[in-house]
């Protein structure tokens, strides 16, 4: 969810055409917003794509709304369903769609890598919708994370969102954006860059979105242009991808459209050949060059199904560590030209329990790369030669709440690979962060720790290179005890949506290992404290994060700070009373329902001139003008102090008698607007406004009217202070 700003066409509680009641706006674009709104006739929800107001009266983009919806004659449940095209009676066009709850794949990949079950379960659901679009001749041309939305979380209820950019290949028909590139560099197949885009096109993209979202890590396509170009000329690197997944992304996203996957509908039928085990996928397999099954060294005379397999002997390819006789006996029972015939079943077997027969395929290169990255838990994906490596290994990683995907293999390993292995990573567990990638007997750890002891120890373990049987260095960095506050800092200021956030008491050496890191500051939610809490503790370890004196606000007070001129503090200070109470002092600012919150501004003797400006804002989304208003307009300090030269204190909103008596502005808290309102105070040599503002409006309307369109640019603002005033249930 994105938060609304004061620029934004529609603000939360908007009424569109008096139907669509917005609730929230749920991405910024290029060309338009979408908005999450809900039907007050039906009370459905609904996803209204709006045309930015410089768009709505140009033709070109007219016509590129109008033709996303005419996508609504695609009816399928992996495609988004449109409903209607409107125009507001201010001329704002709009696009009304379902409403998908759920995250996107591109939050997906901010979170980590996918598992490998997860991404074909993904990639069977687009690959249907796609069939359902390309059967009517209409290619997407924009498949990247952002546009496939999991409902509910679900891989399996994947939606494709987001046509703004898709082309009808029909005769005559026009492409939306013409015919120049359109799509994202990162997830554009080779031949986009040239304007060329077929339904094979959106197979690549699709292949490139599902490979970031397995690793992790958004696609990198270059740093310009030129790279770009180059860069895809090249097949994707899916070195550590186990299968099936490899062969299938390698045809997908071959860089030549004639090497790839023809249609959607090829690639379901590549997955169903997967899940089943046949050799149907042998064809597709020949090309790769990274996983092949190696035959047996018999040959039988034809090619037939296998069923039942009796063991007759343990003919099978060497294994570092045998897997039980029953499989050795599988491969002797049919032969060579047997394994060519389950060939896809071998490649396969033991990938996902459930999805694929369990088998020990011959593999090569023999990969298995394990991490623990900062603030996750461990993962390991690869192959490994028996179930005694994969349980010890499943057994350590999970232990410290992290995922396998591991796939029982034979390789050209040597026979204490599993031991070594196994006794790497246990050693790895207690660095801070680590990396162990091997292939074959090749391997390599790095990581890093701040325990010089843990350091020496390791150093000296492999001081003559990894473990008998795998060959290759360990190099583990010994990082500083203390973290600087420089480190912190860009964390602070790249999750600031309220004001700025600053540390307290920041070490001038650094914080050591047991020293809190303490933030104090604004936050516009608590989602944004748990995401700053998040953030801190993946930088900071073991090290204690005090968030104690971060105040939550909201997004209405956290939009005013984003347009509140910047001026120092003084002296002049904000009292609140208990009106209800005969005006009994309230130092805490805290006020339940039915009280009656009394409001003073004390000027010190020093402020003897200048204007005063007063308002309130409130925390259901209005801003309350105290001082001046329609009925009290003069706010000159002078006339305000009418002769007193000491401290005074100048009342802004009453007690109700108070009221009742001069017509002052008086408030009584009630259950519909709880939580935290910012009482602010600005002193100036002038008027702050050209004219007098309501008594009350929208936090939006006081946005715009801070951004110097109502105001007196030439008026000096002296000082700023502000109190928060809460209000609570009881």
């Amino acid at each position: 969810m994105t938060d609304s700003r004061a620029g934004d066409l529609f603000q939360p509680g908007d009424l569109v055409n008096n139907t669509y009641r917005i609730e929230a706006i749920l991405g910024r674009g290029g060309t338009s917003d979408v908005y999450r709104a809900r039907s007050e006739i039906s009370g459905r929800l609904a996803a209204l794509k709006v045309l930015k107001a410089e768009f709505s009266s140009n033709d070109d983009y007219l016509v590129l709304l109008t033709r996303e919806e005419e996508i609504r004659d695609i009816r399928h449940d992996a495609v988004v369903r449109y409903s209607e095209n409107n125009r507001t009676a201010d001329g704002h066009v709009y696009l009304v769609m379902d409403y998908v709850d759920g995250p996107g794949l591109d939050q997906k990949l901010k979170a980590g890598p996918m598992s490998a079950g997860d991404v074909l379960t993904v990639c069977k659901r687009v690959c249907e919708g796609l069939e359902a679009a390309h059967a009517r001749n209409i290619v997407h041309r924009d498949l990247s994370p952002d546009n496939i939305i999991l409902r509910d979380g679900d891989p399996g209820q994947a939606v494709i969102i987001d046509f703004g950019i898709a082309k009808d290949t029909n005769p005559g028909a026009e492409t939306i954006v013409g015919g120049e590139f359109a799509g994202k560099y990162a997830y554009a197949a080779p031949e986009q860059l040239s304007g060329k885009t077929d339904q094979r096109t959106d197979i690549y993209s699709l292949g490139a979105l599902l490979l970031a979202n397995f690793r992790g890590q958004k696609a990198d396509a270059g740093r310009n242009l030129l790279e770009v170009v180059e860069n895809k000329k090249e097949p994707l690197n899916t070195q550590d991808v186990p299968e099936p997944l490899k062969s299938i992304l390698d045809k997908m996203t071959a860089p030549n459209p004639d090497d790839r996957y023809q249609s959607a509908g090829d690639v379901l039928r590549a997955l169903a050949a997967a899940r089943n085990g046949s050799a149907a996928l042998q064809d597709d397999l020949d090309d790769a060059t990274v996983i092949a099954p190696r035959a047996a060294p018999a040959a039988a005379p034809s090619v037939a199904p296998v069923t039942q397999p009796e063991p007759k002997s343990k003919a099978s390819p060497t294994k570092a560590e045998p897997a039980k006789s029953s499989r050795g006996g599988v491969v002797a029972a049919v032969g060579a030209l047997a394994v060519v015939g389950i060939g896809a079943g071998g490649y396969f077997g033991g990938l996902f329990d459930g999805f694929l027969a369990p088998q020990y395929p011959t593999v090569s290169p023999y990969t298995l790369v394990a991490d623990k990255r900062p603030g996750q838990a461990p993962r390991a994906v690869g192959f490994v030669p028996s179930e005694t490596v994969r349980d010890a290994m499943t057994g350590e990683i999970t232990s410290e709440g992290g995922d396998v995907d591991l796939t029982l293999a034979s390789g050209d390993i040597s026979d204490t690979w599993g031991t070594a292995v196994t006794g790497v990573i246990d050693a790895a567990m207690d660095l801070d962060e680590w990396r162990f990638v091997v292939e074959g007997n090749e391997a390599r750890l790095t990581g890093q720790t701040t325990d010089q002891a843990l350091h020496a120890e390791l150093e000296q373990l492999y001081s003559a290179g990894l473990p008998a049987g795998l060959q290759g260095t360990a190099d583990i960095e010994l990082e500083s005890l203390f973290l600087s506050a420089d480190e912190v800092r860009p964390i602070l200021s790249g999750l600031a949506d309220c004001g700025a956030l600053k540390l307290i008491d920041a070490p001038s050496t650094g914080y050591g290992p047991e020293t809190p890191i303490k933030v104090g500051g604004t936050l516009a939610s608590r989602d944004s404290l748990v995401g700053l809490d998040t953030a801190l503790t993946a930088l900071a370890g073991s090290r204690p994060i005090d968030l104690e004196q971060v105040t939550l606000l909201n997004p209405t007070l956290c939009l005013i700070e984003n347009f509140l001129p910047s001026a120092p503090t003084s002296d002049i200070s904000i009292a609140f009373f208990n009106g209800e109470q005969g005006n009994a002092p309230n130092p805490t600012g805290d006020f339940i329902v039915g009280q009656n919150p009394v409001i003073d501004v004390d000027l010190p003797d020093d402020v003897q001139d200048g204007y005063l400006s007063v308002s309130v804002l409130d925390v259901s989304g209005n801003v309350f003008h105290l001082l001046p208003n329609v009925t009290r307009q003069d706010n000159d300090i002078a006339s305000l102090r009418d002769g007193e030269s000491g401290p005074i204190s100048v009342r802004v909103a009453y007690s109700i008698d108070e009221s009742q008596d001069n017509g002052g502005i008086a408030f009584q808290v009630d259950d519909t607007a709880l939580g935290k309102s910012k009482v602010i105070v600005l002193h100036t040599d002038n008027q702050l406004f050209s004219t007098i503002r309501p008594t009350a409006e929208s936090a939006a309307g006081y946005a715009e009217a801070l951004r110097e369109q109502d105001r007196n640019v030439e008026t000096q603002i002296l000082s700023l202070d502000s109190r928060i005033l809460t209000t609570l249930e009881q």
